[in-house]
């Protein structure tokens, strides 16, 4: 160029500068910064739930964006993620109900015992008038918006002990528990002082002896490799396993309207994909566990002995916490349930 300067055209110059601000603001929207915690192991419903999501994000957007999982914790636990989120440096988490109800204590409307009796019963309250109250809910308490919503089934006992078909064969058994005061007063109501420790520290918690047993669902359980660990299930099922898919509320705020309603389309459509998910997938779960050696229990009495000492000792402990007890009379009327007088 003979040492000259390069000339530009007026028109040319500003194209630049246009493409360079354009550049500039998508780096938020960028494929490559979205990333997804998971507190889950590959196999279990919140890695399909993701997938599903991821996929379902790709299509609304057209291509422009997409989404990487990030399972086992690797991001953090899943209470630190909601943090994470709420500040703005994660993007997408994925983790059960209970580790967000301490940031947003109406959410804990559906960790109380026995009130989700079956699939429908969840998929009913998280997608009706009642699951939009939890996400305003949870976006002003919790400063993260929940978009999708996976089922996991029900939470099942599981020891390395001895099989347990009555509250009195918990007796002694040492039973790890999340750090949620709700499940925590349930196991005090069947007589058993329960251990919280942390999801990360579970599976050498019951590999170590820490700990004889915990409770999730069975897709969870095989996820998570238990089968390993433990030997005897007992089908207390006394929580609906709901796992919401949460996005930074900062992050949602800060999208275009167009990618907004692209992130929700495929939330909505990952909560479809779950719960077909776990409709096909559950039955088959519990016959390879069972393959793996794995002895399954009924509680004796239809479960009436656990429901009856749960609901009596715990609901009422909770009202206030929940926004009273007509949040809860709400869920159970939705239901085509008695209210509690």
């Amino acid at each position: 160029m003979n040492g000259d300067k390069p000339v530009f055209h007026k028109k040319t110059l500003a194209a630049v500068l246009a493409l360079s601000a354009a550049l500039m603001v998508s780096g938020p929207a960028s494929a490559k910064d979205f990333k997804v915690a998971v507190g889950d192991g590959a196999g279990g419903t919140q890695e399909a739930l993701g997938k599903a999501f991821i996929e379902a994000f790709e299509k609304e957007s057209g291509g422009a964006h997409s989404a990487k999982l990030f399972l086992n914790g690797q991001l953090g636990s899943e209470q630190d993620t909601v943090n994470n989120a709420a500040m703005g440096t994660l993007d997408f988490s994925i983790l059960a109900i209970n580790n967000i109800t301490p940031f947003s204590p109406t959410v804990g409307t559906l960790t109380l015992p026995y009130v989700i009796l079956s699939l429908e019963d969840a998929v009913k309250v998280t997608q009706g008038p009642i699951g939009e109250e939890l996400v305003a809910n949870t976006v002003r308490d919790a400063g993260v918006r929940i978009i999708g919503w996976a089922y996991s089934g029900f939470r099942v006992l599981t020891n390395s002990k001895r099989p347990v078909s009555s509250v009195a064969d918990l007796d002694g058994l040492v039973i790890r528990v999340p750090k949620n005061e709700i499940m925590i007063e349930t196991y005090k109501s069947w007589g058993v002082n329960p251990t919280p420790m942390a999801w990360s520290e579970t599976f050498a918690g019951l590999q170590q002896k820490v700990v004889d047993g915990q409770d999730n669902p069975y897709i969870t359980v095989y996820a998570m490799k238990f089968d390993e660990v433990q030997k005897y299930v007992t089908n207390i099922r006394y929580i609906f396993s709901i796992e919401p898919l949460i996005i930074s509320e900062s992050l949602f705020q800060d999208l275009s309207e167009k990618d907004q309603k692209a992130v929700l389309a495929a939330g909505k459509a990952a909560t479809a994909f779950s719960e077909t998910f776990l409709r096909e997938q559950e039955a088959k779960i519990k016959e390879e566990l069972v393959s793996r050696g794995m002895e399954i229990t009924d509680p004796a009495n239809d479960e009436a002995e656990f429901i009856s000492l749960a609901t009596k000792a715990v609901w009422p402990k909770f009202y206030e916490s929940i926004g009273g007890v007509e949040k809860l009379n709400t869920i159970l009327t939705a239901l085509g349930r008695d209210p509690v007088k």
